[in-house]
């Protein structure tokens, strides 16, 4: 039998506190080996032949290393099927990836912390890295709220199950309330933010649960 589950992860990291969730709605139990990114522990050689792009989350499972959340995500949906992170029909997951990719792939790597970090090695003061944040969560935020009004949004971002749409939406939600924007400006998501907080998979996935 293999070994459990080992999850490299940083705390306020949104691309591990994705595949946190998910591993705790499947019901894996895993060890938690943290890598401090500000001490640049991800640099390190160790960590790096894990994971050649230095970053995190990289999750050992089944003897395979794998890495980058979504593709993580997506083959623990594959393995462990229920409950379900993608819907039975293509069009619903088409619609699921569209939200989930909207977060992952248009905001997240722009308010990453290597970028927001590179915008003060520029030059930029802190208030200007404060208004960059601002600036791109708020304007991506605002698109997935309209790609929310739609008729198979439902108690969650489509229907009323948890999916890899709310596994990208909640970090990113908690990364707005963390750089001052009013999550209120998004009825819908601020709806749905709430609805995932009310579940333990997604309580015990927080940062605040994992800070060191």
């Amino acid at each position: 039998m293999s070994e459990r589950p080992a999850l490299y992860d940083y705390w306020r990291s949104s691309a591990a506190y994705r595949v946190r969730i998910a591993l705790n709605l499947k019901g894996l139990e895993y060890d938690s080996r943290p890598v401090d990114i500000l001490a640049g522990q991800h640099r390190q050689v160790d960590y790096l032949t894990l994971n050649p792009q230095g970053i995190v989350p990289t999750l050992q499972i089944d003897d395979l290393t794998l890495q980058q959340s979504l593709a993580i995500i997506e083959y623990l949906d594959e393995t462990r099927p229920e409950p379900a992170l993608l819907p039975a029909d293509a069009a619903g997951r088409a619609r699921v990836r569209a939200i989930a990719y909207a977060i992952a792939m248009e905001i997240h790597p722009v308010c990453n912390t290597r970028v927001a970090n590179h915008v003060t090695e520029l030059g930029g003061s802190e208030t200007v890295r404060t208004v960059w944040m601002q600036h791109y969560i708020g304007r991506g935020l605002t698109a997935v709220e309209e790609l929310l009004d739609h008729p198979a949004t439902g108690r969650f971002c489509h229907g009323d199950a948890p999916s890899l749409a709310d596994l990208c939406l909640v970090p990113q939600l908690y990364n707005a309330q963390r750089w001052e924007l009013e999550v209120t400006q998004w009825p819908t998501i601020a709806r749905i933010g709430e609805a995932c907080a009310g579940l333990p998979a997604f309580d015990a996935a927080h940062p605040e649960r994992h800070q060191p």
